[in-house]
Order: C-alpha cells, then sequence, then structure tokens
C-alpha cells in the first residue's frame, strides 16, 4: 500500500491522489498539516526520497521561509526542526513505498510506483 503525505487544498496534491486512484491503488492518506511529522519523521521521508540537503524538501515561497530566514541555513537539523515545527514548509504531496519515496510534483512523477 502507498502513503501519500496530503494537503487537500493543494492542487498537484488533489491530483497526485486522484493519479493514485485511478490506477486502481489504495493510499493511507496523512494529512501532515492536521497532525505534524516529528523531526525523525521529516529524516525518514528525506532518506526516502534520496534528499541529501533538507532544502531539496522545503517550500521556499512559504512566508514563513523568508521569516525564520532559512535560505542560508545550512545545518540540517534546524531545517529539519523548522519542517516539524512549521509543517507548511514541506513540500507536497509525498508518496512512499517501501521504503523509497518519490515528490508529487508534476503528479505523473507517482507513475514510476503504479
Amino acid at each position: 500500500m502507498l502513503k501519500i503525505y496530503h494537503n487537500p487544498r493543494c492542487s498537484k496534491s488533489r491530483q497526485t491522489l486522484a493519479l493514485i486512484e485511478a490506477a486502481g491503488a489504495q493510499a493511507e492518506q496523512v494529512l501532515y498539516l492536521v497532525d505534524p511529522l516529528s523531526p525523525a519523521d521529516v529524516k525518514d521521508l528525506l532518506a526516502k526520497l534520496g534528499f541529501t540537503d533538507a532544502q531539496q524538501l522545503m517550500r521556499k515561497g512559504e512566508a514563513i521561509y523568508k521569516e525564520l530566514n532559512l535560505k542560508s541555513e545550512t545545518d540540517q537539523d534546524v531545517l529539519i526542526e523548522a519542517m516539524s515545527a512549521h509543517p507548511k514548509l514541506i513540500e507536497r504531496p509525498i508518496v512512499v513505498k517501501g521504503n523509497h519515496a518519490i515528490l508529487g510534483r508534476p503528479p505523473e512523477n507517482v507513475a514510476k510506483f503504479l
């Protein structure tokens, strides 16, 4: 079964979920804005995505990104803590299959898991 870190208000997240469902696959929905991820969960996602820098998972256009002056931050723990404390900073959607994850931007990326 797939797991999708989902924001129902995000069009890309909705499109990705629709692609999963259209393929007949099931996905557990994780509403990470309602139930924020722990720093350990964020680290786990980074590893599954194969990202070496937490900045790769961050939404740089969010106001909180600018407010916290994260652009020049290089301490991975600080970036991970910021995503845990401010889940809006996490790029979406993220689809997980086993020990691998993929960012659904564009939504068609998820086809690799279907």
